[in-house]
């Protein structure tokens, strides 16, 4: 399937149903009085995060979404029906704006989190609301409101745990094939990801955690060269980011250290909160390299970088140094939720 990750859709809550005038009309009861009831409040619509859908693709089929007008109210003071709300799945990690103001209207992290998104309108009055003691026949009544109607943006930021930043053929979705059950495509020529994919990395029955693959970064992705700029946002809930190097690229005129330091500057101008992340160094590839030369080669690229934090090295198609790689992290993300724990308050 397609990853989509951006649509607008239009939203149309439920206007509210009408007030009726109405007198009652009975054989024995003259001069009833005034009995007409109440309308109905309109639907409204609400986005509530699922994991029942994983992409915004349905949403370029299924762009209206309405929720139902109230009933008009009726005589013998009954009261019109209330019109069905409109509940609108989205995968979690999507961010909802105002699409003609670029205002943001909320965001929706958790399985099971709703968000009003169009309130319904209210209810008119029907007759009898009017009575008191000197209009003891009133005929008016009032219209239900209309419902809110709004065009809203949708952007999915998918929500992972470690995030892989890297060049188109760094190595990043060989590493996740390496370490999880995803499966995306590999294949000897750049730009073979071109969607985020996500695969749940399992220590332990107890403990594991979720990496995402994101295409290749190139220069200049921050200003929209190649399709860094449609994904870097996707790291931004990541808590740490895996800087995936080439230790041994080939027809290219590309060394490590001088992609490894465009991946940096893309990073710094994309976002300051991305860029100040933790993020580690890994070193792919070591395969290409002979075991003798292995930790110079290694330790000329730390000091070209000036890299003064964790550095890894390991093998992605042979899985050399991957699972030292996975249990750092997780220790890594489990010391990171305790220290997030305590200063919230929380008993860790």
């Amino acid at each position: 399937m397609k990853f989509v990750d951006e649509a607008e859709i239009r939203v149309e809550a439920g206007d509210g149903g009408n007030g009726v005038a109405s007198f009652r009309r009975e054989k024995y009861i003259p001069l009833g009085g005034p009995d007409g009831g109440d309308g109905g409040d309109g639907g409204s619509v609400y986005l509530i995060a699922t994991d029942n859908v994983n992409t915004l693709v349905d949403f370029r089929y299924h762009s209206v979404h309405r929720a139902q007008r109230g009933q008009n109210g009726m005589a013998r003071n009954c009261t019109g029906r209330k019109g069905d709300d409109c509940h609108v799945a989205v995968p979690p990690g999507t961010t909802v704006y105002e699409a003609n103001t670029g205002e943001k209207i909320g965001d929706l992290t958790r399985v099971g989190q709703t968000l009003l998104v169009a309130k319904g309108g209210f209810h008119g009055l029907g007759n009898t609301r009017f009575k008191s003691s000197i209009n003891r026949a009133p005929q008016q009544c009032s219209k239900g409101s209309p419902g809110e109607h709004r065009i809203l943006r949708l952007e999915l930021m998918v929500i992972a745990d470690v995030g892989l930043l890297g060049m188109p053929n760094a190595g990043k979705s060989s590493l996740i094939r390496a370490v999880s059950s995803a499966r995306p495509k590999v294949a000897d020529y750049p730009f073979t990801t071109l969607h985020p994919n996500l695969g749940v990395v399992r220590i332990d029955d107890m403990r594991s955690f979720v990496i995402a693959d994101i295409p290749g970064v190139i220069e200049g992705a921050a200003e929209g060269a190649g399709l860094g700029l449609q994904f870097l946002k996707h790291l931004s809930r990541t808590g740490l980011l895996l800087h995936v190097v080439d230790i041994a690229p080939y027809e290219t005129d590309e060394t490590a250290v001088s992609a490894a330091t465009k991946i940096i500057h893309e990073v710094e101008k994309w976002s300051d909160d991305l860029a100040s992340k933790p993020r580690w160094l890994v070193l792919n590839k070591i395969d290409n390299v002979p075991d003798d030369e292995l930790d110079a080669h290694c330790q000329a690229i730390i000091n070209a970088l000036n890299w003064t934090g964790p550095v890894y090295r390991i093998s992605a198609l042979t899985g050399r140094g991957t699972d030292a790689l996975m249990f750092a992290i997780i220790h890594f993300l489990e010391q990171q939720k305790q220290h997030e724990q305590g200063s919230n308050g929380e008993p860790v």
